[in-house]
């Protein structure tokens, strides 16, 4: 379906308390990456929330479904692939370690594999639960039309 200009008025809804008083970023809110990045911050903080049930942050909870199944990632690797600081990643991977749901195993003569421990594996079936009911949530937020190009056109931006 065409987009039509009043599928990109800014007027609040009539009879809507704001009907008055047009939106503070109105001009901001046509641009495509303004949008984004609101949308971006608010799905993130529900996630957030979401994975509080896990007693676990996003970086965490990310940091446990790439592992998963896998013995060949090293702290570099994880680091490379979230482009996660090494800085940053080693009280990431500290905090996780002292909550007894990752250890580090011998990959070879100089480096260490991160891989789930058991008590991470369980975590990681919470998290899986979580997240898919968030997707789906996300997803069902998005025209039916829309759905099958979303992911590909987020993936398009990443170059």
């Amino acid at each position: 379906m065409p987009e039509t200009a009043a599928a990109h008025d800014e007027r609040p809804i009539a009879g809507h308390p704001d009907e008055a008083a047009p939106r503070a970023d109105a001009a901001l809110r046509r641009l495509p990456g303004y949008a984004l990045r609101r949308a971006s911050h608010h799905m993130m903080g529900e996630l957030a929330q979401r994975l509080e049930e896990a007693d676990l942050r996003i970086p965490d909870a990310t940091v446990l479904l790439l592992v998963a199944g896998r013995n060949d990632l090293t702290s570099s690797d994880i680091g490379r692939t979230l482009d996660i600081q090494r800085a940053n990643m080693v009280p990431l991977l500290a905090r996780i370690e002292a909550a007894g749901l990752i250890r580090r195993m011998p990959l070879d003569r100089k480096s260490l594999a991160i891989v789930l421990t058991d008590a991470g594996a369980e975590r990681l079936v919470r998290v899986q639960a979580i997240i898919a009911r968030f997707e789906a949530d996300l997803m069902a937020r998005i025209p039916a039309a829309h759905r099958p190009h979303f992911v590909p056109a987020l993936h398009a931006l990443l170059g």
